[in-house]
């Protein structure tokens, strides 16, 4: 019998600026672990007069993790927080009980030809921890932990797993670990995972059980303790998880929360312009209402 759970395939999704591939929630799978949200976002080409711009948007209950494989974005957020991303670096912030903030094209590449690829991420805040005091933290690419597995170079970029810890502050057990391959190789880590897991194939292709999976598929297993699978050479997988909650997120448009009363208060707030405001940030992202980009999932 197969371990695998569910194939999930990536599902075009407009952001505004480009078509995004979504991958988390799925009408069959909300979540897995803690991970509520999943956008691939690239490989995309930008020309000298194209930019990323996404303006001062709102969060709760959350913690947003971005990845980037290509490019730069400079966040800014109503911490004050004013920082730029590059590939293998990660932005985690929390949004708690309420942040704002913006993506944008740097403006030394404003005007220049540029390429945007990259993983943003939600992950859910356990119940007790929903309405803690917004945070943000910056993580260099050489301060994540590396190590080999079977010549399969591994990196934890967040969470706990092979008895390593990054230095990304999560709030629950969870982990987010990238394999990269150079030669085919077969591995076996379900003794290293727990609660829920799955695999996100970004280059390359994996084997599982006689069957080959390739890129923009996203892998849920029925058991994590069974994680077994062959990597094909030049293979970049992700592989993310953790302890589920006990009761379900209510998602809707950029808030997470655990009850339909917490995101009906946030939406009133935003219209209400009761969010705290980004230093020197101009513009403002409307309620899905008034933004047909957006849709409620629940």
């Amino acid at each position: 019998m197969s371990n695998i759970n569910l194939i999930i395939e990536e599902r075009p999704s407009n952001i505004g600026n480009f078509l995004v591939g979504r991958l988390l929630p799925f009408r069959e799978k909300r979540m897995v672990g803690p991970f509520a949200f999943i956008d691939h976002m690239g490989p995309v080409a930008l020309n000298d007069h194209e930019n990323l711009d996404v303006g001062p948007h709102p969060h709760i209950g959350l913690s947003t993790l971005t990845y980037l494989f290509e490019g730069s974005i400079m966040h800014r957020d109503s911490l004050g927080t004013v920082v730029e991303i590059k590939p293998g670096q990660v932005n985690w912030m929390t949004a708690g009980n309420g942040i704002v903030h913006s993506e944008r094209t740097p403006d030394y590449l404003r005007t220049s030809e540029k390429m945007l690829h990259g993983l943003q991420i939600w992950v859910a805040l356990p119940k007790h921890l929903e309405n803690i005091a917004p945070s943000f933290t910056h993580i260099d690419e050489d301060e994540m932990p590396v190590w080999d597995i079977n010549g399969i170079k591994a990196k934890l970029i967040a969470g706990e797993a092979f008895g390593k810890k990054s230095p990304v502050p999560v709030y629950s057990p969870l982990y987010f670990i990238e394999l990269k391959s150079t030669d085919k190789t077969t591995i076996s880590i379900g003794n290293e995972l727990y609660g829920e897991s799955a695999i996100y194939i970004l280059d390359g292709s994996i084997k599982i059980e006689g069957a080959t999976f390739s890129p923009k598929q996203l892998l849920v297993a029925k058991e994590t303790s069974l994680c077994e699978f062959t990597m094909n050479e030049n293979t970049i997988i992700y592989i993310f998880g953790g302890e589920p909650f006990a009761e379900p997120r209510h998602i809707y448009w950029n808030f997470v929360a655990s009850t339909r009363a917490a995101i009906e208060e946030a939406k009133e707030r935003w219209v209400a312009q009761k969010f705290p405001t980004i230093p020197n940030e101009t513009g403002y992202v409307p309620l899905p209402e008034q933004n047909t980009n957006f849709k409620l999932k629940n």
